[in-house]
């Protein structure tokens, strides 16, 4: 069993004691925590809610709004829905914050807590330890009867999504219908199953072939979108006659690729390809995208004369980033793509419409689009240490070793080699160091990966 607390939100698995466990003991405190949180700090008593379609989601979604009304907080209902659908639907009621019930990637024992403020934006590192302390000291103030919340639900909303996106002047309809695309579709049994048959019917998609399509929650197969766990998807690439294949995650806030021949488009390709239509079309701008993510990216920014910027990992850091070089497009190399001119927030349902729209008028096959882009490999690593080692000594003793490279260290240590790049981060819930590395081949990914894990070994050896 497993409950981890973070800034972000409240994730666990179902079951178990209080404590460690998504229990309803757990569920309840935190979405107090929440609401005592955004009625403080708003003044707003109107809460967002929406879930994927994750088993446990229903449970979990009567708790969180029952607690919210009983703080005297209205709760509008999306049901199941999207992440990114959520996102939009907090500034459009005027709420003053959401709550997305998904694990994301996560298997189908966890769920979680995913906490919005009043512009339909994760909320930040401070404003998350703030609804932390008021979880642990439970500092709640519930409402008398007569000033319980209201409850209604609102299941238009992934619509009015849909046609935002198809309004959007990049958002090529015409050039979409016009190529006929014959397109599969695996959403993981969850509630991208419904959302995108949904956004391609409407941008004129001609065949929709369905995968996993059915909102069950009982995950065909592990949701995370790495090619490991995508061999039916290109099993029935393989077999037909189709021009792409589109995967997301269970709550579509990632969105991964497949070529017409099976292959992988390549998770960290997804932001590459929809930034260099969008940059294409606005004659250049900025982008950014996390210290993990593929120099791919800022290639392709560099060539249509814009700047690349770089953000810690989290989400939350890219937006902020985003907003403070005016970023035009950016993400993360999960498969992660945020369009400001729809919303601050990873979105798979733009992304596959930009995408789309960028297929089209390219004229050409995933496979040569894809061979379009700068080939880079990332090679991911990590390094277990034992409790007594003090992993903030070992990235700064590494950022010294390195220190005649160019070196960031606004989230770990990224040291940077010409054209190739190594990024060391600790991790928030166990005593590693994540090491990933990037280069133009895997073997040379590879060795430079193990150069800097030795590096590391060496310094451990030392000090012990």
């Amino acid at each position: 069993m497993a409950l981890i607390k973070s800034i972000s939100g409240i994730r666990g698995t179902i079951g178990g004691a209080a404590g460690e466990g998504l229990t309803p003991i757990d569920i309840v405190k935190y979405a107090a925590a929440f609401g005592t949180w955004v009625l403080n700090t708003t003044q707003n008593n109107t809460i967002v809610i929406g879930r994927d379609a994750r088993i446990s989601g229903e449970m979990v979604s009567k708790l969180v709004a029952a607690t919210l009304q009983g703080l005297g907080i209205d709760v509008v209902d999306l049901g199941l829905s999207t992440t990114p659908t959520v996102e939009m639907a907090v500034p459009a009621k005027k709420a003053g914050g959401g709550i997305i019930l998904t694990a994301s990637h996560n298997p189908k024992q966890w769920n979680a807590l995913k906490l919005l403020n009043d512009k339909g934006e994760f909320i930040s590192d401070e404003e998350g330890k703030k609804v932390l302390t008021l979880g642990d000291s439970e500092a709640f103030d519930f409402a008398p009867v007569m000033k319980l919340g209201q409850y209604s639900t609102d299941d238009t909303f992934l619509q009015e999504h849909i046609n935002t996106i198809l309004a959007l002047p990049l958002v090529d309809k015409a050039a979409i219908k016009g190529k006929n695309f014959r397109v599969v579709v695996d959403a993981v049994n969850s509630t991208g199953g419904f959302a995108v048959p949904m956004l391609l019917e409407q941008l004129g998609v001609e065949v929709i072939e369905k995968l996993f399509c059915e909102p069950t929650g009982d995950f065909a197969h592990n949701p995370e979108p790495l090619p490991e766990n995508l061999r039916e998807i290109a099993k029935t690439m393989e077999k037909g006659s189709f021009d792409l294949g589109i995967v997301v995650d269970p709550d579509v806030d990632r969105l991964a690729l497949v070529n017409e021949d099976g292959t992988m488009f390549g998770e960290e390709y997804t932001l590459v390809a929809v930034a260099d239509y969008v940059l294409q079309q606005n004659g250049g701008g900025n982008t950014v995208s996390n210290l993990s993510s593929t120099r791919a990216l800022r290639d392709v920014t560099e060539k249509h004369g814009g700047n690349y910027a770089a953000a810690a990992v989290g989400e939350v850091n890219v937006v902020t980033k985003m907003k403070e070089t005016n970023a035009i497009i950016g993400g993360e190399g999960n498969g992660g793509i945020i369009y400001p001119e729809l919303h601050y927030g990873r979105d798979s349902l733009v992304g596959i419409a930009l995408f789309l729209s960028h297929l089209a008028k390219t004229g050409l096959t995933m496979t040569r689009l894809r061979a379009s882009y700068p080939n880079y490999f990332i090679s991911k690593n990590k390094i277990e240490l034992t409790p007594e080692i003090n992993t903030d000594q070992v990235l700064e003793q590494m950022q010294q070793r390195y220190a005649k490279q160019p070196v960031n260290t606004i989230d770990g240590v990224k040291i940077e080699f010409d054209k190739e790049w190594v990024h060391l981060r600790k991790s928030n819930t166990e005593p590693i160091i994540r090491i990933y590395a990037e280069s133009d081949s895997n073997a040379t990914a590879d060795h430079l990966a193990n150069k800097i894990i030795a590096d590391i070994k060496e310094i451990i050896s030392v000090k012990s």
